[in-house]
């Protein structure tokens, strides 16, 4: 006795399983990649054309001659908190977007004097590591990512560790890029609060040496000389102790913070 198949009834249309998979409704899960996409785009697009425009700013309106001799004298000497304020207002803004914090200090020694400039300048350059730090974590990190994957990679792994040390031997070396770390420092996986902390602390000797110059006849040269000349060594021994601490793990070189040209031949020889 035979089983005979089941034949179809007829007028029943009969359903493949690529029928089936054609007639399932569209997926919607490749908007959302889409949108991000999308939105990843306008980010990097976005940044770029804040520093433009902040760029033009600085060339088309008086904005451009902040900083200088002239606008301190009209704006900031003399004025008290409020002079402060503006100072502090716009040396952040320029350290944020890569000016030099040095000539930050070194005008908020011409205005304010010595400590008060120092410590005014070094606040503001915190202020805009702040500043830089953020808008790379939060609005270019793709942007940043994409530019500097190697970069971003060792300096992750650098900071990963101890963040607070690692940047205060960043900032007593007299090389690397201020705002590029902070842009790389935003990406990686550093927290905010000791790397910022570190910053600032690691800010205080240069910016005490500028501040000290910027005053002018306020202090006699050789004894500016003399400080100077102090502050420059106290902050080279303190960065070659952190030097040492973590040359043996090789961490320094394969963060791209120095370079062997920078730390000699003899040094790269032992790596």
């Amino acid at each position: 006795m035979s089983i005979q198949e089941k034949k179809p009834s007829e007028g029943v249309p009969t359903e493949t399983p690529a029928d089936i998979t054609a007639q399932a409704p569209a997926s919607d899960a490749p908007a959302k990649p889409k949108r991000n996409r999308s939105r990843r785009i306008a980010l990097m697009l976005l940044v770029p054309a804040v520093l433009i425009g902040v760029g033009a700013a600085l060339k088309l309106t008086p904005l451009g001659s902040v900083l200088d001799e002239g606008w301190i004298d009209t704006y900031v000497r003399g004025e008290g908190i409020r002079g402060e304020l503006i100072f502090l207002g716009a040396g952040a803004l320029f350290t944020a977007v890569g000016l030099s914090r040095q000539a930050v200090a070194f005008m908020a020694g011409y205005a304010f004097g010595v400590v008060l400039g120092a410590v005014i300048s070094v606040v503001a350059a915190a202020l805009g590591c702040v500043m830089t730090f953020f808008v790379a974590r939060f609005l270019a990190r793709d942007l940043v990512a994409h530019r500097f994957p190697d970069k971003l990679r060792r300096m992750d792994a650098f900071l990963s560790e101890n963040t607070f040390t690692t940047t205060l031997l960043i900032r007593f070396l007299p090389v690397g890029s201020n705002v590029l770390t902070n842009m790389l420092a935003g990406v990686s996986r550093a927290h905010p609060v000791p790397f910022v902390a570190g910053s600032a602390i690691g800010y205080i000797p240069q910016m005490l040496i500028f501040s000290l110059v910027g005053s002018g006849f306020a202090v006699e040269p050789g004894a500016r000389l003399v400080v100077s000349v102090i502050l420059f060594a106290a902050s080279g021994v303190l960065g070659v102790w952190l030097y040492r601490r973590y040359r043996d793990s090789h961490r320094l070189l394969n963060a791209g913070v120095v370079d062997a040209s920078d730390v000699g031949a003899s040094e790269a020889a032992e790596k």
